[in-house]
């Protein structure tokens, strides 16, 4: 009981995360600081050093999530997270940053076997992903 409410407030506080920094990205047209906000959403997630955690290579990542136990309930939110930051630094002009988070976030996808198409990220869809993930 006590692992279940603790997943859920970790999930809540980067569905949180997730808001703002499309807030951020539309209301303040500021999409790296939104991308920013995000990695530091993404590491609060996950109970590592986010800035380590976020600069190793993409199959790296995501084996140290495997073996550092991260709920696999929450992975699908940290690759969402992931590709949405991608966006993000992607319109900020960081072409870099947005392959790297990009890649990442398709490595932990595949290590847990989510889906995860290039739509999952636009407008629209994190509309409907995170009302239905309030529920």
């Amino acid at each position: 009981m006590f692992e279940q409410d603790y997943l859920m407030r970790i999930i809540a506080q980067l569905l949180g995360g997730i808001r703002r920094s499309m807030e951020r990205a539309a209301g303040e047209e500021d999409p790296d600081g939104a991308a920013r906000m995000l990695d530091m959403a993404i590491g609060d997630a996950t109970d590592l050093d986010g800035e380590a955690l976020l600069s190793l290579a993409p199959e790296s990542m995501a084996t140290i999530l495997q073996v550092s136990g991260v709920d696999p309930h929450l992975t699908e939110h940290i690759a969402r997270s992931l590709l949405l930051s991608s966006r993000y630094y992607g319109e900020a002009g960081n072409s870099e940053m947005a392959d790297l988070r990009s890649s990442q976030a398709r490595a932990l996808a595949e290590a847990y076997g989510h889906e995860l198409s290039d739509d999952a990220v636009g407008d629209e869809e994190l509309e409907a992903f995170l009302e239905e993930a309030a529920e």
